[in-house]
């Protein structure tokens, strides 16, 4: 019994290795990106230098990921009136599973919906979706989810954007 423990220890440490790892961490300035939007045009995360980023990343097919959305959407107006900038990166999503899971659905925010052509899964190291990240005015990471992927109900979502500055 001694003998599976320790292999127990080293089993868990391989699996959450590369979770954990996933983290950008908080201070740091966040990855850059240059992806395109759904009308075909080029936006990078330093187009928002300036402003706080609530970053989400995504599929259009993750449970989760929609739950998050409706969080916050449900922020909208406070996003809207703090000049927080939503951007979307789906992951592995055509333009058109895209539009369809955004189809009927507004948004009173800034809200900048990208395509990952795979920069956005290396350069943050995606294991776990969502991904949530609040960026702040220098395009420092105030907040990773990273490996977590936990529920964030709206408040929290607030808590940490105001405490980034928004």
């Amino acid at each position: 019994m001694k003998k599976q423990i320790p292999l127990f220890f080293i089993l868990l440490a391989l699996v959450l290795a590369p979770a954990l790892a996933g983290a950008v961490e908080v201070g740091r300035p966040a990855p850059g990106f240059t992806l395109k939007a759904l009308d075909g045009k080029s936006v990078s995360l330093a187009d928002f230098k300036g402003r706080v980023v609530l970053l989400k990343l995504a599929t259009t097919w993750c449970p989760s990921c929609g739950q998050m959305s409706r969080e916050i959407a449900s922020l909208g107006d406070f996003l809207k009136e703090r000049d927080v900038v939503f951007v979307e990166v789906f992951l592995q999503d055509s333009p058109e599973m895209i539009a369809r899971y955004l189809e009927g659905k507004s948004f009173p925010m800034t809200h900048v919906v990208l395509l990952d052509d795979m920069q956005v899964y290396k350069g943050y190291n995606i294991y776990i979706i969502p991904r949530l990240l609040v960026v702040d005015r220098e395009q420092k990471v105030r907040y990773d989810n990273g490996a977590a992927a936990t529920f964030l109900p709206a408040a929290e979502i607030r808590k940490m954007l105001e405490a980034a500055g928004a």
